[in-house]
């Protein structure tokens, strides 16, 4: 059994590789996977570059561990959707879950998505067994629309589960992505962001089975968590 200055010293080893992981995402995020050392992650909350290296064995598998992470908290949130009998049903909730996991983290959605970075093999990756519906949200996702395929809701031109993930993946990334970026942009007429997302969604979903899915409510995102554009320092003019 544990003492517990050993539960301690594993508790204070979790807060230092969490203070990590989170410098590291915010650094690759803003300047690229590229643009980034361990030393700069060391720099950035004050520890020597050989603190880093002691939690993580390179900057490949720091970025690993991140990706892994935020994946296996996606497959969590959509773990809470499985008990919902009707898949059709369920693959709205999925994707409503999604665009509200990526506007209430956008900077692991921005790390996960749309920070390019060198991918891990399946077979290497230690945190997430690819297949596994209880950590893989990919796999929790293709399985829902397999379902729906057996039960015949699928149009017969999308019979391939794969196609059809990557289909609905693509649309509610697209407005995650869009939003995230152009949250505060004032030359957009903003609708309503719930009704954006069940359109999306509903779109999506008779484009692939012909079944118009319920309205479903989603809460306003925090805009503050969505970083506006710097305005360009004005120049002296020149007479």
């Amino acid at each position: 059994m544990p003492s517990g200055s050993q539960d301690r010293r594993s508790r204070e080893k979790q807060q230092v590789r969490k203070k990590i992981l989170d410098a590291a995402r915010e650094l690759f995020v803003a300047r690229g996977y590229d643009a980034v050392s361990m030393r700069q992650v060391a720099q950035k909350i004050d520890y020597t570059p050989t603190a880093i290296y002691f939690h993580f064995k390179d900057k490949q598998d720091l970025i690993n561990q991140c990706c892994a992470e935020e994946f296996l908290s996606l497959a969590k949130a959509f773990q809470h959707l499985l008990n919902i009998k009707d898949p059709v049903l369920r693959l709205k909730k999925m994707g409503m879950q999604y665009i509200e996991f990526g506007l209430k983290n956008p900077n692991h959605y921005r790390l996960l998505f749309m920070t390019p970075h060198p991918h891990q093999a399946p077979e290497r990756n230690k945190i997430i067994r690819r297949g596994d519906a209880s950590e893989d949200a990919y796999e929790i996702l293709r399985r829902t629309i397999l379902e729906a395929i057996a039960e015949g809701r699928f149009s017969k031109r999308y019979q391939d589960p794969e196609l059809a993930s990557q289909v609905v993946w693509s649309c509610v990334h697209g407005f995650t992505s869009l939003y995230m970026s152009r949250a505060h942009d004032p030359w957009i007429p903003w609708r309503p962001f719930a009704e954006i997302a069940n359109a999306v969604l509903d779109l999506t979903i008779v484009g692939l089975t012909g079944e118009l899915p319920p309205q479903m409510a989603l809460a306003d995102p925090d805009k503050s968590l969505m970083p506006r554009a710097k305005r360009a320092k004005k120049g002296k003019s020149r007479v």
